[in-house]
């Protein structure tokens, strides 16, 4: 349930609200907008009803949260979650790039991929250190030593890092040395690792299961919310489909009716979404004037000698032009892509 406090309510107002439903029992969660203050109560809702908080003079309505994610929904906050990094916001009027390998390699590899991507514009950097594959004797990543390696070029170029998390047991791990923890496809429905996310304080990175619905990844974000963690970031990155020619189907149709359905920011992973660097800049134009808040690109230096996914990384070259093309689809939206540099 949602509990809407009227205009010009005060804050004993607005904390006499909250120890009530505390008292009952229920979760709350506060939303502070610009015109309204919204008190979300997190449990059953005929507790709430039985309370008449309407008799109160300052509470204006009080409403169900029709969706079945309910932290998660536009019901609950109707302005846009808006989160600062290290050195950017997201979700507000600037598009933001996250660029990188898809594997950590070498600290010469990262470096050179990293400075490339930052003075293309890029305002965070991407690199897995763990690497889940489909084949065990594919290439699994360098672990603990590529999260130290990805810390030491932060430290070098000032660029966030984000990086994946596997299981609830490497959480603290991943935590100790990235600024964004990435939850990968293949993880979106781990519901214990989701859990222990939500007792974060970090910024997450939420991608589409291979197979999800869309109202099935937006659950999928409430359970991180639920836990106390409300920085959830969504990132489209392409469905399984009939069609074999694409890695995967990027549906960026998406884009706006998760917009629609949420306050939470969405970016897009063309890389993973295609499966082929040619494709990658089309999406990623289409992605921002579908309206996605950023876009997360994988660069390699030399794409035909990488030990992961080659095969759709662009060149610190090829990346540069597409960062000049998203600038002018960014300004025709009404939005803007800084120059890093």
């Amino acid at each position: 349930m949602i509990i809407v406090m009227g205009p010009g309510v005060r804050e004993e107002e607005i904390q006499l609200v909250v120890d009530k439903l505390k008292k009952a029992g229920l979760g709350v969660h506060l939303s502070v907008g610009q015109f309204r203050t919204i008190v979300g109560a997190i449990g059953e809702e005929k507790a709430v009803r039985e309370m008449s908080l309407e008799a109160l003079p300052f509470v204006e309505k009080v409403l169900p949260v029709t969706q079945p994610f309910k932290l998660v929904s536009r019901e609950f906050k109707d302005d846009n979650s808006v989160f600062q990094l290290t050195n950017c916001v997201l979700g507000g009027e600037e598009v933001i790039l996250m660029a990188g390998p898809c594997a950590v390699e070498s600290e010469e590899q990262l470096l050179e991929t990293a400075l490339s991507v930052r003075a293309a514009g890029a305002q965070v950097l991407r690199g897995g250190a763990f690497k889940p594959r489909t084949s065990p004797y594919s290439f699994q990543g360098l672990e603990e030593e590529g999260l130290k390696l990805l810390a030491r070029v932060r430290d070098k170029t000032g660029l966030p890092v984000v990086t994946e998390v596997m299981d609830q047991h490497t959480v603290g791990l991943v935590a100790e040395y990235a600024d964004i923890v990435q939850i990968g496809a293949r993880n979106m429905q781990n519901f214990y690792l989701l859990r222990e996310l939500g007792r974060l304080d970090k910024p997450i990175l939420l991608k589409r299961g291979l197979s999800a619905t869309v109202e099935e990844w937006l659950m999928a974000a409430e359970y991180i919310m639920s836990g106390g963690n409300h920085r959830v970031i969504l990132c489209e990155r392409g469905i399984r489909t009939f069609e074999t020619y694409t890695r995967n189907t990027l549906d960026l149709s998406s884009v706006p009716v998760v917009k629609h359905l949420s306050h939470l920011p969405v970016i897009v992973d063309p890389s993973h979404g295609t499966g082929n660097w040619r494709w990658v800049p089309a999406m990623s134009r289409a992605a921002v004037a579908a309206g996605a808040d950023g876009v997360m690109v994988e660069v390699h230096p030399r794409p035909q000698e990488a030990l992961c996914d080659g095969a759709q990384s662009l060149t610190p070259e090829n990346f540069a032009g597409l960062a000049e093309e998203l600038r002018k689809i960014a300004v025709a939206g009404g939005r803007f892509l800084r120059r890093v540099g």
